[in-house]
């Protein structure tokens, strides 16, 4: 096992990482910026190192000056988390000619899979299910027209390098194709330095449901269960929970063969998440994540296993401790994505000072944060700075038990989506399970005018003063939105 890591990330991730270093004896080294001088992350680190100003291009994005950190450091490995550098190849590259272990997968693999168009093309010849879509980049918009008459629309377009719903748009009929194409070209070219874009038929109504898998240097193989993804706005994730209630055991089961499969075939080597989409009774390959994800921590409440330190000994060489038939799931997991965001003005970002932080605790809560107090939110950064995640005998049990830690999650200064977990938890729909994709967009409308009226009527008054009597002041300037 490596004697010292250095964590090449920020906020409530590189906190993660480094908990689970401390928990395996193995000394953590942290980078910061300027806007994180006196973050959490960096105090809680064995050492911390400054690598320069807030713009992260200029700091977490700058490999040169964190490969220096970690030979200054003595740091045997580096752990990139998730975003910024995580899924870089050529950072993955330079970490091993510099005689450090990379804690993630061999680069080749996520080149593989970093480029949608060639992870299609190795699904396909592993027969792992995936929509009708092309198998080459297009080059105009005539393109999306010769596709549409033959799968029809709407169709997606997207880059072939893209992710978190950048370089993603919808032609939903002819008149939107050129539009559809300009945009999800330009975002590639801008958010990923690569403009080459494919064509899939959209799904209108589909479920996001994504496989853990895990898979060791010496072959061995398993998958850890689904998550389901699909409550998310622009094709970014808010909220993703473990079981799916859209699954059955034989769904699951044949999910997750394919996700193993799927790793197999690109010769995958550590922690990584294979997605799908569902719909009619059918899932589809839509990508992989060559990183540790965000919502990995409803695996770890239901599985037991701990996901970040799973990938660490992965990583030194160590074989998985446990095989397929070992991992089993208990109870339901739900976790919130707390970011720094107004979702009453569709979730514009509202970065700043938080003046007051209180977290729930209490049996079967967790809270992964990128504050211990009150503290800053930058602006330079992800506007998401903590996940709430409960766990419950059952559905219903994780529900009224996420429903208790949002009353007594507490956060004032700025605006952030606690309040539209509320809301989501009112929802009939929601409460059921029978959401899809398109959950938020087809029902924010009525939320709105629903939650404005509970603001500004008789018992949002009532409501608002026994707020005011045992909280002091209210939550977070978001609950005086229309969501409050």
């Amino acid at each position: 096992m490596f004697e010292k890591v250095l964590v090449a990330n920020r906020g409530e991730i590189a906190v993660r990482i480094i908990r689970a270093l401390r928990e395996m004896g193995v000394k953590s080294v942290a980078v910061y910026s300027d806007a994180d001088r006196e973050s959490f992350h960096a105090r809680l680190a064995d050492e911390a190192y400054h690598i320069g100003p807030a713009l992260a291009t200029e700091s977490y994005l700058n490999i040169e000056k964190l490969i220096e950190v970690a030979e200054r450091s003595g740091a045997e490995a580096v752990h990139p988390g998730y975003g910024f550098l995580a899924e870089s190849a050529p950072f993955a590259r330079t970490v091993r000619e510099a005689g450090l272990v990379w804690i993630g997968p061999r680069p080749e693999a996520m080149e593989a899979m970093g480029s949608k168009v060639e992870s299609r093309r190795i699904m396909a010849k592993a027969e792992v299910p995936m929509t009708p879509g092309t198998e080459d980049t297009v080059e105009s918009a005539g393109a999306v027209f010769e596709f549409a008459g033959e799968h029809g629309y709407p169709v997606a377009v997207k880059a072939s390098s893209g992710g978190g719903g950048k370089g993603f748009a919808v032609a939903r009929d002819e008149a939107g194709a050129e539009e559809a194409f300009a945009r999800a070209r330009r975002e590639g070219e801008a958010y990923f330095g690569d403009g080459s874009v494919y064509l899939e038929k959209y799904l209108s109504s589909p479920r996001h449901v994504e496989i853990q898998v895990v898979r060791d240097k010496h072959g061995n193989a398993v998958h850890l269960g689904e998550r389901d993804c699909s409550i998310q706005r622009r094709h970014q994730k808010l909220l993703e929970e473990c079981p799916s209630p859209g699954l059955d055991p034989a769904m699951r089961e044949e999910m997750g063969r394919a996700a193993v499969e799927a790793a197999e075939a690109v010769g995958y080597d550590n922690v990584g998440t294979v997605e799908f989409l569902v719909q009619d009774d059918e899932f589809y390959f839509l990508e992989m994540n060559t990183r540790v994800q965000v919502e990995h921590p409803v695996t770890e409440e239901v599985t037991g296993i701990d996901v970040v330190q799973t990938g660490i000994r992965v990583a030194a060489g160590e074989e998985l401790p446990f095989s397929q038939e070992d991992v089993s799931w208990r109870g339901h997991a739900i976790e919130v994505r707390v970011n720094a965001e107004d979702a009453a003005n569709d979730f514009v970002p509202n970065p700043g000072n938080i003046t007051v932080y209180e977290e729930p605790g209490g049996p079967g809560v967790r809270v992964d944060s990128s504050l211990r107090e009150p503290g800053e939110v930058p602006e330079y950064y992800d506007p998401l700075f903590a996940k709430l995640i409960v766990r419950g005998a059952d559905r219903g049990d994780a529900l009224r038990r996420l429903g208790r830690a949002l009353g007594e999650f507490r956060i004032e200064g700025i605006a952030t989506t606690l309040p539209f977990f509320e809301a989501l938890l009112d929802d009939e729909v929601f409460v059921k399970g029978s959401y899809t994709t398109g959950f938020i967009a087809e029902r924010l409308g009525g939320w709105r005018s629903r939650r404005t009226r509970q603001v500004t009527g008789p018992a949002g008054r009532r409501r608002r003063q026994r707020r005011s009597r045992t909280r002091g002041r209210s939550r977070s300037r978001s609950t005086a939105s229309s969501f409050g």
